[in-house]
């Protein structure tokens, strides 16, 4: 699967551009921070550059090594036994724990105990907690003695999708770097990073509509492109088809129209060639939202301004809001978009709403 051949393996290849940076800000000082917080959503990168550091720390050739002592490279090599071992999670000095699964005191204490050894192979012993935010209380507190006063081998990483869910005290001992969301940028890069690699002749448009429509995760994005090319998909309009989406030009532009028939056939066939409801509301939001931003002249006019106003753009997104929180209990998914927008066009036109 692309996700896994091609999690990056060294700092240079960590697809975020900001823990990119961060990571080797750190990993360049004379002084490791003995305890990290990796905080954003499903697919950023979070455990694979918890490894990647795990390896940097351990590896036997370059600056943190004893055989290395001439070196300035913080990268991991990829090829000493320490680097491959972790790559391979056999490697002694790294635990890495689920939370979900793992989440009470009497599993804390055992990894608590565990911090009480020396690295047997390595400069570090690493401990990687994910989904960390699912520890008890009795698991945190347990948790919290050893990362005020930890052993000089110790490193820890807390993984979490959750950061409010993680007690003050606990954040407060621990480096936090904000992996966030994946931009669209970042994972158009490595949509093409992977396109390369495996001799992928895909339109950039392609690419972008797949990192589009990534959900924000470099992992989404990458099953997405294998998906894609499993299907044999080569254009934009399969891709769309593919998907379950439409161009969100079509709808906003009926929409301006205020015509409800032609809007209704509009979503109905949207539905019956599958369509996710899903992501269309996604579609028209970001669009909207960037409308409303050209016209307060925040941002430079790169899309052809819509007709609606800031009043009518600013009640067709509380409405779609709305109708994208109503999916999940709506036995007919097309029903909470047809009520918003039959909503929208009784407020702006009232009377003079076009029916035919």
């Amino acid at each position: 699967m692309f996700y896994l051949k091609y999690r990056p393996k060294t700092i240079e290849e960590i697809d975020n551009l900001h823990a990119k940076k961060m990571m080797g800000k750190i990993l360049e000082s004379d002084t490791l921070p003995h305890a990290f917080i990796f905080v954003g959503q499903k697919g950023t990168g979070k455990t694979s550059t918890a490894r990647i550091l795990a390896k940097a720390v351990n590896c036997l050739n370059n600056k943190f090594s004893t055989n290395s002592p001439h070196s300035k490279s913080y990268e991991p090599c990829n090829k000493c036994a320490n680097c491959q071992s972790i790559g391979l999670s056999s490697f002694t000095d790294v635990i890495e724990m689920d939370a979900a699964s793992n989440r009470g005191i009497e599993e804390i204490k055992n990894l608590i105990r565990e911090t009480s050894f020396l690295p047997m192979s390595g400069g570090y012993r690493v401990f990687i907690i994910d989904e960390a935010h699912m520890i008890t209380n009795e698991g945190f507190n347990a948790l919290l003695k050893t990362l005020e006063e930890p052993p000089k081998s110790a490193i820890f990483v807390l993984a979490t999708t959750n950061l409010e869910k993680l007690p003050k005290t606990i954040i407060s001992r621990c480096l936090k770097i904000n992996f966030g969301k994946a931009n669209t940028t970042d994972i158009f890069s490595m949509l093409k990073r992977i396109s390369k690699n495996e001799n992928i002749n895909l339109k950039d448009d392609l690419l972008r509509l797949i990192a589009n429509h990534s959900e924000n995760s470099f992992r989404d994005g990458a099953k997405i492109l294998e998906e894609v090319t499993l299907q044999k998909i080569e254009s934009v309009e399969e891709t769309e088809k593919f998907l379950g989406i439409r161009g969100r030009n079509d709808l906003i532009e009926i929409i301006e129209k205020k015509n409800l028939k032609n809007t209704l056939l509009w979503i109905n066939e949207f539905s019956q060639n599958g369509g996710d409801f899903k992501n269309l509301i996604e579609d028209i939001l970001n669009q909207l939202h960037s409308q409303l931003l050209i016209k307060n002249d925040v941002i430079e006019n790169e899309n052809k301004k819509i007709t609606l106003t800031l009043i009518e753009i600013s009640l067709l997104m509380k409405l779609l809001i709305e109708a994208y929180q109503n999916l999940r209990n709506t036995p007919i998914d097309s029903l909470p978009v047809e009520i918003a927008l039959i909503e929208f066009y009784n407020k702006v036109e009232g009377k003079k709403l076009k029916i035919n």
